[in-house]
């Protein structure tokens, strides 16, 4: 009994959301871009990061599913259906698994669980298409403390997800080529590099 009160977020012991200042400046910095840019691609690598170095354990699958939310997101506006279902749809069962624990990060779990099934769905459909899909916050100071980053970052709160720019909607094209170009020249330099630590030392004329 005890395990699965952990696992839901219902054990007494456990408080019923966090204060503004508990939540981690990942998660803030997540929902400043998810509102903000709308770089989804962006989304993932803050939660992504922040999953990996095992901070906050308690609050894993939360994490997994915002990461999977945001590449679920960015596959659809991309208009990759088989991608975002499979993503959208292993988020909805983790969160309908636990919807406890969301509550103490400030959504409602149980409306989001609903929110990620129906997009489920309508992708499903003959005629999917991509639109935003709201995070149902709770907590009025998540919301404050997310839009004041969103400000410090120059965003807009809320902007359209199809007016992010091509920029951010192929975002993964820039990244590689960015990764290609790096490799060269990190590449290049070692050869570089190389060829001079084989060449003979010349002897000084006396």
């Amino acid at each position: 009994m005890l395990e699965e009160e952990r696992i839901h977020g219902t054990g007494k012991g456990m408080k019923e959301t966090m204060t503004s200042s508990d939540y981690p400046e990942a998660y803030i910095a997540y929902l400043a871009e998810y509102y903000g840019s709308r770089d989804y691609f962006e989304c993932h690598e803050i939660m992504e990061e922040y999953w990996k170095e095992g901070e906050s354990s308690e609050y894993e699958s939360c994490w997994l599913v915002l990461i999977r939310v945001a590449v679920a997101q960015y596959h659809a506006r991309r208009g990759n259906w088989k991608g975002a279902i499979k993503l959208m749809d292993k988020a909805a069962r983790e969160t309908e698994a636990a919807p406890g624990l969301f509550k103490r990060l400030g959504v409602d779990g149980a409306a989001l669980g609903r929110r990620l099934r129906s997009a489920v769905q309508e992708w499903s459909g003959p005629a999917p298409a991509y639109r935003d899909l709201e995070l149902p916050i709770v907590d009025e100071a998540l919301t404050v403390r997310a839009k004041e980053h969103c400000r410090k970052l120059g965003y807009e709160w809320s902007i359209p997800g199809l007016k992010a720019g091509d920029d951010i909607i192929h975002r993964h094209l820039t990244r590689d080529r960015q990764e290609v170009v790096s490799a060269r020249a990190e590449s290049a330099k070692r050869k570089s590099l190389s060829r001079e630590s084989s060449l003979p030392e010349r002897r000084s004329r006396t």
